[in-house]
């Protein structure tokens, strides 16, 4: 496998676009990142685990329409996929309402075949996990994710490691700092968002930022910045042009999905920020954190990368 992302994958109730009604889709951060990368013809594989039921049925057939690798969503009969709502306000800021307490992702690791998911996960050419993606885990599980990161370095494969860190997740902030060390010190490329560090370790200066996360043991970091762009190896990247958002949701996600294809397609990490600006800049337009494609979608521009990766 090329490409392995673990974590949840949800039912997303969005607004339509006319705000008559609520849309059905699905997302997830590792997921959305998963999808974008498939869309940009990786192969990526989907480790997680989802129910039976007939949602879980759809979800496992959406993703593998989308190109998705879906032979480790793991089937968990008596659980079922978690649920959340997008509610934006006039900024296009999101808000997240969830439903996703009994969800199926939180036993990946303790169903029958999660050891041979594991197994294959680990010889991946690129792992890649979240904050989110471990706090979902009961603490057992949670090693287990970071000693898979572990097996996927030392089989000579590289491990990428995404903050995004959700507060309600976790049981207080000592418990989250102690996964984020953990995490970071089997990272091999950080993305992290700037408000999440502040949140957790109270750095809010981006270059104070980025050498922590060098000081972890992280070799390459790419800190994300929001309207102001990125910093990448020192240097502030701005995107293209100043954007009014739809929607924020997933443009983190879309980030991550641009930078990674780019480096595998062995590009410096500034030209890589730029592929992650023109995923990111077209999900903040569109509804969705995966949203349908359209004309102005990036993926054949920066699909062609992947030739020469």
């Amino acid at each position: 496998m090329q490409i392995v992302t673990v974590g949840e994958g949800m039912i997303e109730l969005s607004r339509a676009a006319d705000g008559s009604g609520w849309r059905v889709g699905y997302g997830g951060d590792t997921l959305n990142t998963a999808l974008h990368l498939a869309r940009l013809g990786r192969h990526v594989a989907f480790l997680s685990a989802i129910g039976d039921d007939p949602f879980s049925r759809d979800l496992r057939a959406d993703w593998a329409r989308e190109g998705l690798d879906t032979r480790w969503v793991l089937t968990d009969p008596s659980r079922r996929a978690g649920l959340y709502a997008i509610t934006n306000d006039q900024q296009g800021e999101r808000h997240f309402t969830y439903w996703r307490g009994e969800s199926a992702a939180r036993r990946m690791f303790d169903l029958p075949d999660s050891e041979a998911a594991a197994m294959q996960a680990s010889g991946a050419a690129l792992l890649l996990f979240s904050m989110i993606s471990l706090a979902i885990l009961p603490p057992p599980a949670r090693e287990r994710l970071i000693a898979l990161a572990h097996e996927v370095r030392a089989r000579g494969g590289r491990v990428a490691f995404d903050t995004n860190y959700r507060p309600a997740l976790w049981p207080d902030l000592a418990a989250a700092r102690a996964a984020h060390r953990a995490a970071m010190a089997v990272a091999d490329i950080g993305l992290p968002t700037i408000e999440d560090e502040a949140a957790l370790t109270g750095l809010d200066d981006p270059a104070a930022i980025e050498r922590h996360w060098h000081e972890a043991g992280v070799t390459e970091v790419a800190l994300k910045m929001g309207g102001e762009g990125c910093r990448v190896g020192g240097v502030s990247i701005a995107p293209p042009q100043r954007l009014t958002p739809r929607d924020t949701s997933g443009a983190g996600d879309a980030f991550n999905a641009g930078y990674l294809h780019a480096r595998l397609a062995g590009l410096a990490p500034a030209e890589a920020a730029a592929a992650g600006h023109a995923m990111a800049g077209w999900v903040v337009m569109n509804m969705g954190a995966v949203p349908p494609l359209d004309a102005t979608a990036p993926y054949r521009r920066l699909g062609e990368l992947a030739a020469a990766g």
